[in-house]
């Protein structure tokens, strides 16, 4: 596959680079200490003069328009509370570690007194030791029951490479302990044979939400001895169970938790998370129970450079002649490749699955021009993977055999590697907390790191370039999920009452609108009361209602059509953008066509081809309001917050030219419609507004659609959000408001709460909007202000001076307040509506008929 995507002596990947092989290898990360020898500390290169090398050249260094510098941080040492047995302070000592930080003695303290806790610090400041010191403490201690398992404890991690890793960590930080702590990794790569060990005789079990929803809850007599010993669960990377992920994970944790009430047991909760806002308050959410907060980082910090890097314009045009960025993905792939010949270890993140494949295709591609030993030392690593594809990475990457890797968020986190000299972001990950995150995979042994944030050409990314303050000087944002969302909560509470009857005692524990949701679930035929409890009613498993990740459906399988081959999978949800006809996929390094789409069946059926294009689909959009929750005026225009149902057809395919992005052609598609119905913000304005903003009739379609683009692309500021977690439409005359109006809505089932988070921070969303428009120094609009990658219209029409005015005159008489919804018996003051997602108010759709 060639990528000759620029001008001769345009290029300028290579230029400045040495090309001896490199041939050391990456060690795993000790809290703590360097693993590194004294001498390959001195010889690594600082962070600055790393980044000074990366931006040789006067056409480099234009790119960067921010360089963030962040300095070294002292540690703060304490001591283990006296009640960790000597024998697990020994095991510390052993690998190296002599004392604890203040943040991990003061956890451990807390988790020994019975309370909950969440630790949110910095990357690699030891919150896995924060928690697993009293865990193990508390096992040695179950050890010398009858049994040897008087003690046990549930880890949870969001991936399997988590789960896999962290058992690693664990097995290695208690071989000192010998047999009295057996870990156990428990999922759906498991092999039967290995399962009835680990539910007869492991006592710290590892596993991931999906599992215990499916595999170890409705089975859970069969884990009786485990369940009844449970002293311990720990939620890794809490800080990403959010949005409709978030609200069901909170569910499985209550429906855990009334199962270890029926065997006697009331395990204490011990979450980490990145730094976050109110964690402490997320973590209630998510637990449904009282958490002590842990925020002061007393770990120490190396120097990090974080630079902002905007790639440059290139002669190309894109749709409507609007000017065209050189593409993350390609300047991404060309500083892989250089910080790989220079033999800088570095991990590039990327947004999705495909533009980790392409990095480490083009970067393979590229080091193979200079050494083709280098070629094998970059790889990709993504979720969809089969188990052994993914297990042969990780262990190519702990041995030091991968330098260079193109990674999905699947490493963001917690993936214990060290040694790490640079990280580059590709695209704004959609929140501060994982743009830190990822960030701080550099830099793990506590020495210095450079992070780069490579900007997409979208209106997000290129307004936090240009405004780095919106990064550096603002909190992380708050977490946010919904537990009582109805699409959410219904499924859980037929998956409950398979477990166990429910009863009247049990609603309270699932949240007020469980006694309100239990009629239509009996209405329904699924739940039937019984005296003084419900039952499940059905053959079928309850748990196979849902999906918690959020995806819905059953998985679309991807096979190779020559040989039969399964190559992976890819949500149903997500199965018409992805895998249509005519879709180039990505897999291992190797580009397919797919040939066909069977949604029946769930196959898409796909060949080995080398296309010089990618793909990206196109959608149409249809609205109606089912409810108006909340209404505020602003002037005489409105900002509205209620329940839609929203149509949706993907129509087309673009196929773009690798790297530049040019736009070779568009080829319609025949797919169904789908709906939606889910929680909305809305705005509409008046023909006064219009006028005063002279907004004449044929640029009045143009300016809400700008509008609309670029509000949608930068609400990921304000809410935890994806670009493609939420949806919009604009419309200059809807039938439902009689007014021109715009739409941003969440894109799943009953909402995920990014709705109400922009309704409750509108003013400010719109204005960084607005300023976003205003500042691209483009003429008429384009990608990187108001033109979409997902516009089903062909982004037709778009006026990017119109929007600016029309949103001037609509912000002009904006309220100074955020809207205040009315206090609650849980919140007297009214003071946390805003952060609540998407609680369902009296015209928010009913529960699926599941």
């Amino acid at each position: 596959m060639a990528f000759n995507h620029l001008p001769a002596g345009v290029h300028d990947a290579l230029a400045p680079l040495s090309v001896t092989p490199v041939t050391h290898s990456v060690p795993m990360a000790k809290n703590h200490r360097s693993d590194r020898t004294p001498a390959d500390t001195e010889s690594r290169c600082s962070p600055g003069t790393v980044l000074a090398r990366l931006t040789a050249g006067p056409s480099r260094a234009a790119r960067i328009t921010h360089t963030e510098h962040l300095p070294p941080r002292a540690g703060r040492h304490a001591v283990w509370p006296d009640r960790i047995r000597p024998e697990v302070i020994v095991a510390v000592q052993k690998c190296g570690i002599e004392h604890p930080w203040a943040h991990q003695a003061l956890a451990a303290e807390h988790a020994l007194d019975g309370e909950s806790v969440v630790v949110a610090t910095g990357t690699a400041s030891g919150k896995s030791l924060a928690y697993l010191v009293p865990v193990l403490s508390t096992l040695l201690d179950g050890s010398e029951a009858p049994g040897g398992r008087g003690a046990t404890a549930l880890y949870l991690a969001p991936t399997k490479a988590l789960a896999a890793d962290q058992r690693r960590s664990v097995k290695e930080l208690a071989q000192p302990l010998g047999t009295s702590v057996r870990p156990a990794v428990y999922d759906g790569d498991t092999p039967v044979e290995e399962r009835d060990w680990v539910r007869q005789y492991a006592n710290y079990v590892l596993t991931n939400p999906d599992m215990l929803h499916r595999g170890i809850l409705p089975s859970h007599p069969r884990w009786s001895s485990f369940l009844k010993s449970l002293k311990y669960v720990v939620i890794d990377e809490c800080h990403t169970y959010r949005g409709v992920f978030g609200s069901h994970v909170a569910q499985v944790l209550r429906r855990l938790r009334r199962l270890c009430a029926r065997y006697g047991a009331s395990p204490v909760f011990l979450l980490a998370s990145a730094t976050a806002a109110e964690p402490a308050l997320a973590a209630r959410r998510l637990t449904g129970l009282p958490v002590v907060e842990i925020a002061d980082d007393a770990s120490p910090r190396g120097e990090l450079v974080f630079a902002l890097w905007e790639p440059p314009l290139t002669e190309l045009h894109g749709e409507k002649g609007a000017p065209v960025r050189r593409t993350a993905t390609a300047e991404t792939a060309d500083l892989l490749t250089d910080l790989t010949v220079q033999g800088v270890r570095s991990v590039a993140f990327v947004r999705s699955r495909r533009g980790a494949e392409l990095i480490s295709v083009i970067a393979q591609e590229r080091l193979a021009e200079v050494d083709r030993s280098l070629a094998r030392r970059v790889a990709a690593y993504r979720g969809g993977y089969l188990p052994e594809e993914r297990r042969a990475l990780e262990r190519a990457l702990h041995s030091g055999e991968l330098l260079g890797l193109a990674a999905t968020t699947a490493l963001e986190l917690g993936v214990d590697v060290s040694g790490l000299d640079a990280v580059l972001i590709a695209g704004y990950p959609g929140t501060r907390a994982s743009l830190w995150q990822q960030a701080g995979r550099a830099g793990r042994s506590g020495q210095g790191a450079l992070a780069v944030l490579v900007a997409r050409d979208d209106p997000l990314d290129t307004f936090l370039v240009h405004h780095p303050e919106a990064l550096f000087d603002q909190p992380v944002e708050s977490t946010v999920l919904d537990p009582d969302n109805p699409y959410v909560l219904a499924p859980h509470l037929c998956a409950a009452a398979a477990e166990l009857p429910l009863t009247e005692d049990d609603l309270e524990l699932f949240g007020p609108a469980a006694s309100e949701l239990l009629p239509q679930l009996e209405a329904a035929k699924l739940l039937r009361r019984r005296t003084r409890a419900w039952h499940w009613t059905r053959r079928e498993r309850a748990a196979d209602l849902t999906d918690i990740r959020g995806a819905g459906g059953r998985p679309v399988q991807i096979v190779e059509e020559g040989t039969g081959r399964l190559l992976g999978t890819v949500d149903e949800g997500a199965a018409h953008s992805t895998v249509h006809e005519g879709a180039v996929h990505l897999h291992q390094g190797r580009t397919y066509l797919v040939r066909s789409l069977d949604l029946e069946d769930s196959v898409a059926l796909v060949e080995q081809a080398e296309p010089p294009y990618s793909t990206v689909a196109r959608d149409t959009t249809a609205v109606s309001v089912l409810e108006t929750d909340i209404e505020v005026p602003w002037g005489p225009g409105r900002l509205c917050y209620g329940s839609v149902e929203v149509t949706n057809q993907v129509v087309s395919f673009l196929r773009r030219r690798v790297i530049t992005g040019e736009v070779l052609g568009e080829t319609k598609l025949d797919l169904p419609p789908r709906t939606l119905r889910t929680r909305a913000v809305w705005w509409t304005v008046t023909e006064d507004q219009l006028d005063q903003a002279g907004i004449a009739p044929e640029i009045l379609g143009g300016s809400l659609h700008a509008a609309e683009h670029a509000s949608i692309g930068m609400l990921p500021l304000f809410a935890t959000c994806d670009r493609w977690d939420i949806g919009g439409v604009s419309v200059p005359l809807h039938p439902d408001t009689l007014l021109p109006t715009v739409f941003v809505y969440d894109g799943h089932p009953g909402g995920a709460g990014f709705a109400e988070r922009a309704f409750h921070t509108a003013r400010d969303w719109l204005t960084a909007t607005r300023e976003a428009i205003a500042s691209c120094e483009c003429d008429a609009g384009c990608p990187s202000c108001v033109q979409s990658p997902k516009c089903g219209n062909g982004n037709e029409p778009l006026h990017k001076r119109g929007a600016v005015r029309l949103l001037t005159v609509l912000l002009r008489e904006a309220p100074t307040e955020p809207p205040r919804e009315p206090p609650t018996e849980e919140d007297p003051d009214g003071e946390h509506r805003a952060e609540r997602a998407g609680s369902p108010g009296p015209g928010a759709p009913a529960p699926p008929a599941l």
